[in-house]
């Protein structure tokens, strides 16, 4: 019992030892855990985010140290991002769905007052001679139709006049002559008094001048129609010459009002729109008037196109060169058409848009036959005609001439996953935009927090709104065969051009130009002209810097070629790759059978350096690697060099 007792303090102490022992143990194997999770862990620049390595070290660029990159979504594609909820909310993302509704939109538009150049006139001489009075002296006075405006002296009006006088008293004399003479004597007075109304007289100056025993060598001018004076060329005492425009008329019972519209205004206008103005001139009044034109070109300076509008003006209210503000309210379809509920079952002419009628007809100005108002761009029923989508204009990312939203794909468990899309915008309306491709109805995209999203793409290295390639959101198009021959030339070419571009990415440029002749005699085996012109460029071409120059136009060559002609008959995948720094930072792209970014551009400078844009097949993955038609060369990483960047 004694000796029992003995050993219990040595077993406690046994125990403690064993305690202790483990308890430091665990935090060294916790460690390990954290050795071995830090080794998943990449670095990146944080003034380069583009740059990713697996290890410690400078960037490349601007040699700051690299920090570790955020975990998690290394499991999502290059566009997407996975959050969780309540990340989401703590970023405040806020996300709205895509709808289909007609998109209405006001548009406000200035101009000015003109007069109707359809009711323009000029007052010419047709007889040389002298002004001696003028009977209308100053612009801007009302003149009817009938009233004179001037007195000319015309010596040469007198052998006119006298030729009337003379064959009218022959005509009347010659009564009792045959018939043959009387005849004759008709057709030379009707002559005399042709001329004199060529000559622009009245009837009743005609027949004044055939009751005169002699003629007179001064002619009255009248106004030939009702209107304003709008010039005054001549003064009293001015000698004219025939043809020379005296005065100029205006009747402005109807007045054109040219507004200016944007460019992004013009998809929202039609000829024969109604439009609304007003002008500061007559307090209150609102007037009305349908586009009768809109100019097809576009002003370079102000970068905007004139919309006349056709106003009729019994008042006078409305003056040339008075300012208006017009507004047209325009509901746009689907398809492009404008919804004019005020047009259903109406005909309109195809110059004069103030003339619309129940049926068909022909035009009470010009006579042109009158036209349905649907073949102008017109829809009637709302319930008939295709709504377009419409996504929130904060939404929308614009880069240039592209645009990108982040659309929540099916939510995941309480991950919210994001992907970038880039879509087709069609006009503004107001806070959303139309859009023509790229989306559906029903998806959802996120209108808060966009940029937040991009900004987390670029910091890990993936593809955001600037870096994103255009030909990234779409699969390879559907080829149009190459036959057996052309196929078989294609992939020995391909083979060769694989061959050297991966010998320049191993700075191995002497093995590079060897395969120079074979290059150019397989390029033109191809009945491709850009292949054979690309491929005839590389002749004489010995070292890097001369081989580079030309891969940009074979590489754009073979891409078209294999896109469009082979896309689902080659069975080894093939990548189309870029680099925005090569061709002095001009950027240029190049081909690869696998994703492992290769730069025949730099070689070991910037071995790394390039984006995957797009794979160009339908067929293979990267389980083709390794087969026959892959070049054999040496390992991918060159030694001594190092990774450079990706972008």
């Amino acid at each position: 019992m004694k000796r029992l007792l003995k050993l219990v303090p040595i077993l406690l102490v046994l125990g403690v030892t064993f305690y202790v022992g483990w308890w430091i143990g665990h935090p060294g194997s916790e460690k390990a855990d954290q050795t071995e999770k830090a080794s998943d862990t990449w670095w990146t620049c944080s003034m380069h985010p583009q740059i990713k390595q697996p290890s410690p070290g400078l960037c490349p660029i601007c040699n700051m140290d690299l920090i570790p990159m955020s975990g998690g979504g290394e499991e999502d594609g290059p566009t997407t991002l996975t959050v969780s909820e309540s990340t989401a909310k703590a970023q405040n993302i806020r996300i709205s769905p895509v709808v289909a509704r007609h998109a209405a939109r006001n548009i406000d538009l200035v101009g000015t007052v003109a007069a109707d150049e359809r009711t323009l006139s000029r007052v010419t001489a047709r007889v040389s001679g002298r002004i001696d009075r003028l009977f209308v002296d100053y612009t801007g006075v009302p003149v009817r139709k009938g009233d004179h405006l001037a007195s000319i002296y015309s010596p040469s009006l007198l052998v006119a006049q006298q030729e009337l006088i003379q064959a009218k008293r022959n005509l009347d004399a010659g009564s009792g002559a045959n018939a043959s003479l009387q005849s004759t004597r008709q057709a030379l007075y009707r002559a005399a008094r042709e001329k004199l109304r060529l000559l622009e007289l009245t009837e009743d100056q005609i027949n004044d001048i055939e009751k005169q025993a002699s003629p007179s060598d001064h002619l009255t001018l009248y106004a030939p129609q009702s209107g304003i004076v709008l010039d005054l060329n001549v003064r009293e005492g001015d000698y004219i010459q025939t043809g020379q425009v005296l005065f100029s008329l205006a009747d402005l019972s109807s007045v054109w009002v040219n507004l200016e519209a944007y460019e992004q205004d013009l998809p929202w206008l039609r000829f024969a729109q109604e439009v609304s103005f007003t002008t500061q001139a007559a307090p209150g009044e609102t007037f009305q008037g349908r586009i009768a034109f809109i100019d097809p070109v576009v002003d370079p300076a102000t970068r905007t196109a004139r919309v006349r509008v056709n106003v009729k003006n019994p008042d006078g209210l409305l003056k040339p060169g008075m300012f208006v503000r017009g507004a047209v309210t325009s509901t746009l379809t689907g398809k492009g058409y404008l919804l004019e509920a005020s047009l259903k079952g109406k005909w309109v002419s195809p110059m004069h848009p103030e003339i619309i009628k129940d049926g068909p007809g022909k035009c009470d100005i010009c006579g042109m036959d009158l036209v349905p108002a649907e073949q102008l761009g017109f829809r009637m029923d709302e319930g008939g005609a295709k709504a377009p989508l419409l996504v929130p204009a904060s939404a929308v990312l614009r880069t240039g001439g592209r645009a990108i939203v982040y659309k929540r794909l099916k939510p995941e468990g309480e991950s919210l996953k994001f992907q970038g899309t880039e879509i087709i915008l069609g006009p503004r309306v107001g806070d959303s935009y139309i859009v023509a491709g790229g989306l559906s109805e029903g998806d959802f995209v996120v209108t808060q927090g966009a940029f937040k999203i991009d900004s987390e793409l670029q910091i890990r290295a993936k593809q955001n709104m600037m870096s994103m390639p255009a030909s990234y959101a779409g699969p390879p198009v559907p080829s149009k065969a190459l036959d057996k021959g052309q196929l078989k030339a294609l992939n020995d070419l391909l083979v060769t051009y694989m061959s050297l571009t991966r010998h320049l990415a191993h700075d191995r440029e002497a093995e590079a130009a060897k395969l120079i002749p074979d290059l150019i005699k397989q390029g033109q085996v191809m009945k491709q002209p850009a292949i054979q012109s690309a491929t005839r460029a590389f002749e004489g071409k010995r070292n890097r810097d001369q081989i580079t120059q030309g891969l940009p136009a074979l590489t754009a060559a073979l891409a078209d070629v294999v896109r469009n002609r082979a896309a689902d008959q080659l069975e080894t995948p093939v990548y189309l790759v870029h680099c925005p720094m090569a061709m002095n930072d001009k950027g240029a792209d190049w081909l690869q059978i696998n994703q492992e970014v290769e730069n025949p551009y730099f070689g070991s400078e910037m071995f790394s350096c390039g984006l995957v844009k797009a794979q160009l097949t339908v067929k293979g993955d990267k389980s083709a690697q390794g087969q026959d038609s892959e070049p054999q060369v040496e390992p991918n990483r060159p030694e001594g060099g190092h990774e450079g960047h990706n972008h």
